[in-house]
């Protein structure tokens, strides 16, 4: 069962990241403009699960709160949005809907345009849940370290990671302007090298409630 948590309703954006990396160093510099598709509102992109986890560090020494990437569980369960679809939307998608590869089609879908970049974040529909672009436009840094399979995976929505994280791949989820439909399903898993840069990988960021919040919340 996943535990309660907080998850941002975009990923993160250029300013928003600009702001952070010019917060003090924790393990490695961060580059303030690293995105091939300018604009402050774009999410940021070519950035690597290191880097998007020294954000995440930067983040919680300023705020004071637990800031991390989301583990898979909880990237999921926050993009179905109680649904068991093919997407939080339903069976299929359309770019009104999603930025993806408008040129291919899932099931019943029909063709559309294809942009060929990120759009801004929170243009396009929101799931139920009141987050956005779960599907499409970046696909998003995980906090787990990749597996094949859920064989040995926590049952608490916690982040599966290995005791040597040195050589691991780490886990993506949500697809990306680049990619047809059928990879921007609410299941598919891809993984990347933890030093991987493109511009179509992004992230969002998750927020651990406080003990004393939790507790507060029980029955």
């Amino acid at each position: 069962m996943v535990q309660p948590f907080y998850l941002g309703r975009y990923a993160i954006t250029q300013a928003q990241w600009r702001v952070v990396a010019g917060y003090g160093k924790v393990d490695r510099d961060l580059d303030p403009d690293p995105s091939r598709f300018k604009g402050d509102h774009l999410p940021v992109e070519r950035v690597s699960w290191d880097e998007a986890t020294e954000f995440c560090q930067r983040l919680s020494i300023a705020t004071g709160k637990d800031y991390r990437l989301p583990s898979e569980a909880q990237w999921e369960y926050a993009c179905r949005a109680g649904t068991t679809t093919a997407f939080s939307y339903g069976e299929t998608i359309a770019p009104d809907l999603v930025n993806y590869d408008g040129d291919y089609t899932y099931g019943d879908g029909v063709k559309g345009e294809y942009r060929g970049r990120t759009t801004e974040v929170g243009i396009l529909p929101a799931n139920s849940w009141g987050l956005h672009d779960m599907h499409g436009n970046v696909w998003e840094w995980c906090e787990d370290d990749w597996h094949s399979d859920y064989k040995g995976a926590p049952v608490d929505g916690s982040a599966w990671v290995e005791s040597d994280r040195k050589s691991s791949n780490r886990l993506l989820r949500g697809g990306s302007w680049y990619d047809t439909p059928e990879d921007c399903r609410s299941s598919v898993r891809d993984d990347g090298a933890r030093d991987d840069r493109s511009d179509f990988l992004g992230f969002r960021v998750s927020c651990v409630l406080p003990r004393i919040l939790l507790s507060s919340l029980g029955p």
